[in-house]
């Protein structure tokens, strides 16, 4: 970055001298000459911690407020929290920065800001550093980037870095910061493929702001490089903020931890519930914490070896040793770290994300989970949810919060009984797999620990623990879950290839599409734009292309006498390709031509119908399950159509037939379904991000569709009034993955079609027990419970034939060289009553050898031997072995008790004979 870019003249006119640290060789603005270093960590220790840098002590709410205020109070227009699940971006799951709530469409320059200039305190969630969080004193999961954003383009400007930099040295000036304090450091910020200038505000050695002035977009031709990426100039320009909200109140109080700071009642229940005597008013505890805190703000403690180099430098300097400070510090540790994820689950259950193992709702059970680990741990024995009321009581400013507790209380319910069968089941994996590495006298890799993790929710702790027992050693690194969570932080969505066709079509103009001004309208005529293979591009069209969940229309396009089936319709770039099924050799379409187009009306119909429907049950399931409802997916053919929801349990029968009466209720209101194109901001100011149940549609103006109370961005082809969709039927649903419910359901005449189907299955039913319809619930239950009375009946009585049958065969049991041996073929007899037999007379009769076999399906054998017999030298293994080589099979087993099978009972007789003479070689060879 040149240094050309840091001459502002608000450092100039307001006495900062511009420094380079001899520590980190950045370089910084301070009003202190003074001043050698750079104010930042680790250049510079906290110097806060116990000596507030503020004029008074703030909680989140003032200061919040404060920041909001002043910003309002310079002509900035306060607008309200973005969720914290990135709703309306489909590259990142959750809110990672006030600025990401603009991206991609704003900071692009597609679509204009919500206010310009605006300020906003927008919470985020960020997991990289889940394993310092705690540990280092500072480290939050969640927390809140108060900011404040100015939308510049080369026309018109707002305001750049001079008023940036006198707007926040004015702020900490509002705080009562000394200004001799306050240093300013350089540094160039990249990141989602901007970057641009930055300057790093800092005070007590802490980084309470960064000031980007975004204005680079990174180009393969840029010629400016950072970070070894290279970098153009944007055509627009933006301020870009972020200061901590949670950082500003740790400087105000000077606590030794941030966690004591942010949420003190949380932690003080948590410490008496987990035992720990947490006396901040202890002057040598607090000075542990302090100084704890004070070290960690100089060094990364993400990885294992810096931990315990922590660990030796806080003992160290306070005279103590590292096992006394271990013992101190861990238990601690962890109640901060329970502390800052159930705030984090606050925020996550509170905004509708539900855990599951996939996107925002895997990093939602990986918090749970690591967290119910650490309560485990620190023997915190009350439900989770009780401290995610905890924090509800301590965020007022939040009411959806406790509106939603019910449902956050049974997801959280939920979510410990699943970890708890995990806990019972995951050590005897653990072991299973670790037993493979001991073979090959191998550590277990920590690629199959977090396979374990990710596959099987098994927490890494368990699986060090359980492979240590039977000898197998584990490397689990310190930054285990800040791995995993990077690892499933962002979208894995694949780039879509360029279209084949994209160059030819690259210069033809935006096909004018019709069905949206006239829906009802199947008939069309158009000018051929261009030909190549067996696709069509048309100035205008009433064929639907292939989108949203919906196929494409189908129909035919007639170009003189010839008349074509378009077969897809797809749309790249805003130009329809129609796709023919197949030209004939003398048939000549040129450019310019005049074709007749007709859309296939039953198609056509079938899925306006079931994507209007779509809207009416997904409506219907908000009301009926909650409003965590959201769409992860749907899908509409002519004879049915999908919805997936995401769910925290399976849908009852109950509310599958809730979800139905008010589907069709809807249905038979009529309302008029309604569409307007508006502007993209407009459009969330407005209705909110529930416009993306469907999905994320790119430019400025989207189309938004109102059903009844469902409103969401939707292109697809719909009825224009909910009366025409007709009957409702749900078909079924069912749990696709968990988290994920599917309901699958049909409408118009196919609900008509789908209900006679069912209708059939019933007369059909009845008809065969020979009972009206109205008693077939009865009449069934009836016969099974007769059945089941029968089948006890039918069990007791092959056990007593098979009682006085194996009389009979002890009785005519052979000596074999002083060995009796039963050799019996019993006709029909199934696999598991031949093993019956056997064992039981082997159980019964010492000195005895048992070979039955039978021609049910092909032919099977069962052989046993006493103890007796055994000893004498006969393996009843062995002997099948033989027995199924003769009747053209295999078999084998252990010397007392053996099964097989073959596929000639022809050669049942002889494989007897070949019994009773293997028996007799193993007697002769044993004597």
């Amino acid at each position: 970055m040149l240094e050309e870019e840091y001459q502002i003249d608000f450092f100039k006119e307001n006495g900062f001298t511009r420094k380079q640290c001899p520590k980190c060789g950045k370089f910084f603005w301070t009003r202190d000459m003074e001043r050698e270093t750079c104010g930042d960590a680790p250049c510079d220790p906290y110097t806060f911690i116990g000596n507030p840098i503020f004029k008074k002590s703030h909680d989140l709410a003032d200061m919040r407020e404060l920041f909001l205020s002043f910003f309002e109070e310079n002509d900035h227009t306060r607008i309200e929290r973005y969720p914290v699940i990135a709703r309306w971006r489909d590259d990142i799951y959750l809110t990672i920065a006030s600025i990401a709530d603009f991206q991609p469409f704003v900071t692009s320059g597609q679509v204009p800001p919500p206010a310009n200039p605006l300020t906003i305190s927008q919470p985020c969630i960020r997991l990289p550093d889940l394993d310092a969080v705690g540990r280092s004193g500072r480290h939050l999961t969640t927390f809140e980037m108060m900011a404040h954003h100015a939308f510049n383009t080369r026309d018109h400007e707002i305001y750049w870095k001079e008023h940036t930099l006198e707007l926040c040295d004015g702020f900490l000036n509002k705080l009562g910061a000394d200004p001799y304090e306050v240093t300013y450091k350089e540094e160039p910020w990249a990141g989602g493929g901007n970057a641009g200038p930055c300057v790093e505000t800092l005070i007590g050695g802490l980084e309470v702001a960064t000031l980007v002035f975004m204005d680079l977009q990174q180009h393969k031709t840029g010629d400016i490089t950072i970070k070894g990426d290279q970098y153009r100039k944007m055509d627009n320009y933006i301020v870009d903020t972020g200061y901590g909200l949670e950082r500003f109140v740790w400087a105000s109080k000077g606590s030794p931890t941030i966690y004591d700071a942010v949420f003190p009642n949380v932690v003080e229940e948590l410490m008496e519930l987990a035992g720990v005597e947490h006396r901040l008013e202890d002057e040598e505890y607090s000075n542990i914490l302090s100084q704890n805190a004070r070290l960690a703000g100089l060094m990364d403690i993400s990885e294992k070896a810096n931990l315990f180099e922590l660990r030796k430098q806080v003992a160290s300097d306070i005279g103590i040793t590292v096992d006394k400070l271990a013992t101190i510090m861990e238990p601690v540790e962890d109640v901060y770290a329970i502390a800052d994820h159930s705030r984090c689950l606050t925020f996550m259950l509170g905004d509708g994300i539900i855990p599951s193992n996939v996107k925002a709702g895997y990093l939602a059970r990986l918090v749970i989970r690591r967290t119910l680990k650490m309560m485990q741990d620190r023997d915190i024995r009350i439900p989770l949810s009780e401290i995610v009321q905890m924090h509800i009581r301590n965020l007022p400013e939040y009411p959806e919060f406790e509106e939603r507790f019910d449902v956050i209380q049974e997801i959280l319910e939920g979510e410990e009984k699943k970890f708890q069968e995990t806990l019972d089941r995951g050590r005897k994996m653990i072991q299973k797999s670790a037993k493979h590495y001991k073979k090959n006298n191998e550590k277990m890799p920590l690629d199959a620990i977090i396979e374990m993790y990710d596959s099987h929710g098994i927490p890494p702790e368990i699986s060090k623990d359980a492979a240590s027992e039977v000898g197998v050693e584990v490397d689990l690194p310190d930054n285990f879950y800040s791995l995993v969570a990077d690892k499933h932080s962002k979208s894995t969505k694949e780039e879509k290839e360029e279209s084949p066709f994209a160059d030819r079509i690259r210069n033809l103009p935006e096909t004018k599409r019709l069905f949206y001004d006239e829906p009802h309208r199947l008939d069309f005529e158009a000018v051929v734009l261009d030909m190549f293979e067996n696709n069509i591009v048309l100035d205008n069209t009433l064929f639907y292309p292939e989108g949203g969940g919906q196929p494409a229309d189908h129909g035919t396009l007639t170009v003189e006498d010839a008349l074509l089936n378009v077969v897809d319709v797809q749309m790249i770039n805003g130009i329809v390709i129609h796709t023919i099924d197949k030209i004939e050799d003398e048939l000549h379409i040129r450019k310019g031509d005049l074709v007749h187009g007709k859309v296939d009306d039953e198609r056509r119909w079938a899925h306006a119908r079931h994507h209007t429907a779509t809207h009416v049950v997904n409506d219907a399931a908000r009301e009926v399950l909650g409003d965590h409802i959201w769409q992860a997916g749907a899908q509409k053919f002519t004879d049915r159509a999908r919805l997936d929801l995401s769910h925290y349990k399976r849908i009852s029968q109950e509310e599958i037939e809730q979800i139905e009466i008010l589907a069709n209720r809807m249905v038979m209101e009529n309302k008029r379904v309604l569409s307007e194109w508006m502007d993209r901001t407009e459009a969330e100011q407005k209705y909110g991000f529930g416009l993306y149940q469907g999905g994320v549609p790119p430019g400025q103006k989207i189309r938004v569709l109102h059903v009844g109370n469902d409103i969401e961005a939707c292109a697809g082809t719909h009825c224009t009034y909910t009366g025409q969709i007709g009957p409702i039927k749900i078909l079924k649903t069912e749990r696709i993955q968990d988290g994920v419910e599917r309901i699958e359901y049909a409408a118009g005449e196919a609900a008509v079609l789908a209900m006679q189907q069912m209708d059939n299955l019933i007369r059909k039913s009845a008809d065969t027990l020979r009972v009206p319809a109205e008693q077939l619930p009865a009449t069934t239950e009836r016969f099974f419970e007769e059945w089941k009375d029968l089948r006890k009946e039918n069990e007791k009585l092959k056990e007593e034939l098979a009682a006085s049958r194996v009389s009979q065969l002890v009785d005519g049991a052979e000596d074999v060289s002083g060995v009796r041996m039963i050799t019996e073929f019993i006709p029909g007899a199934d696999a598991e009553g031949l093993a019956k037999m056997v064992k039981q007379l082997s159980a019964e009769n010492g000195n005895l050898v048992t070979l039955l076999l039978s021609d049910n399906g092909g032919v099977k054998v069962a052989a046993s031997a006493g103890k007796d017999a055994i000893q004498k030298g006969a393996n009843a293994g062995l002997i099948v072995r033989e027995v199924t080589a003769i009747v053209g099979g295999g078999g084998g087993g252990k010397p007392d008790l053996a099964q097989g099978g073959g596929t000639d009972p022809s050669k049942i007789e002889e494989a007897l004979d070949a019994g009773k003479k293997t028996l007799a070689s193993q007697i002769q060879g044993k004597a």
